[in-house]
């Protein structure tokens, strides 16, 4: 399975004004090591904006429990096959 490419996104760029490029490969090994890669088989088209079909898929093929957002588009979905949608103050809030 192919690995995503965070140096061909627009937010590495974002990223790096803030940390230099040996906290970014330190960062992204650490992420290589400690993600769980999912197959996204799912095939959503639930989402007013259909860039953020995405997410759902990836939420429902990992069967995962929140997606944690400040996306309107993602957020007027809530809940979502089971799966709850909370801005990031929100979901702070309940892991307390």
């Amino acid at each position: 399975m192919g690995r995503p490419s965070w140096h061909a996104s627009g937010a590495a760029k974002q990223f790096r004004r803030y940390v230099d490029e040996e906290e970014v490969r330190s960062f992204l090994a650490a992420l290589t090591r400690e993600a769980q890669w999912i197959d996204v088989e799912a095939r959503i088209q639930a989402c007013r904006d259909p860039k953020d079909d995405k997410f759902l898929e990836l939420a429902v093929s990992g069967q995962g429990t929140h997606i944690v957002t400040g996306d309107i588009d993602l957020l007027v979905l809530n809940p979502f096959r089971g799966i709850e949608l909370l801005p990031p103050h929100r979901f702070l809030e309940i892991r307390k």
